[in-house]
């Protein structure tokens, strides 16, 4: 499908809101990235090898007793006590990945990560929505990555559309999540199998186009991320040499 573009003025030449929390290198900044989905394994290893030896010491303790009394018990579970912890004890870069391992060692399932999700820190909703692709099988999750996705916290926006968004999100659910970062300025490169689901999708071409004319219309910049999105959609890869359906040589 060819889907009109916004005027060409409207093109920036960069998108400094949509890449400031990149790096001059369109990389994360340094720390213990959950953007991609490692395996467990992965992710403890690396992360043991960038902690100083008292957090690794409470690290490793942390687990063993999530390990040990998994699940939810009374009030609160001690493992749910770590994961507060995880910030002060861990650093915030290595955080996330600190109570993703916890919560995977106590075996959370979604009633516990619904629990730690509604009554928790920003933060620690943050880990929970991080977790849901290793520890949540099916689609009984999907309230708590609804819920983040109603947000405007950039932070939860992106743990929100990462791998188990991608698996379980309805078309008409993905596709508002896709327009909720260009909103927010959150990167589309942390939208989980972004080329994937966006292959020749035209309804999603179409909510693409109408947002770059709404934009242009109000004299207001166009996401430079939004044009990326548009690419993704096109169904049919033009032939060598010819002119690119929005303007571009292929």
């Amino acid at each position: 499908m060819t889907q009109p573009r916004a005027t060409p003025a409207a093109r920036t030449e960069s998108t400094q809101d949509a890449a400031s929390t990149r790096t001059r290198t369109g990389r994360s900044a340094p720390g213990t990235t959950l953007t991609a989905l490692p395996s467990l394994a992965d992710l403890r290893r690396r992360l043991i090898t960038q902690l100083d030896p008292d957090a690794r010491t409470w690290l490793e303790h942390a687990l063993d007793e999530a390990a040990a009394h998994p699940g939810i018990h009374g009030p609160i579970s001690p493992w749910e006590l770590r994961l507060a912890e995880a910030g002060r004890r861990c650093g915030a870069a290595h955080a996330d990945a600190a109570r993703v391992l916890i919560l995977h060692a106590a075996r959370a399932g979604t009633d516990a990560l619904t629990r730690v999700y509604f009554q928790g820190t920003a933060d620690e909703r943050r880990a929970v929505l991080h977790a849901l692709p290793h520890l949540v099988s099916g689609s009984g999750a999907l309230p708590l990555v609804e819920d983040a996705l109603r947000t405007n916290d950039t932070r939860l926006l992106t743990a929100a559309v990462g791998p188990y968004a991608a698996r379980h999100l309805a078309p008409h659910d993905w596709r508002h999540a896709v327009l909720k970062c260009l909103f927010t300025g959150v990167p589309v490169e942390h939208v989980a199998d972004l080329p994937r689901r966006a292959h020749g999708d035209d309804e999603l071409a179409r909510m693409l186009g109408d947002y770059a004319a709404e934009r242009t219309a109000a004299g207001r910049t166009v996401p430079e991320d939004l044009y990326r999105v548009l690419d993704l959609t096109e169904s049919v890869t033009p032939a060598p040499g010819t002119d690119h359906p929005h303007g571009k040589e292929s």
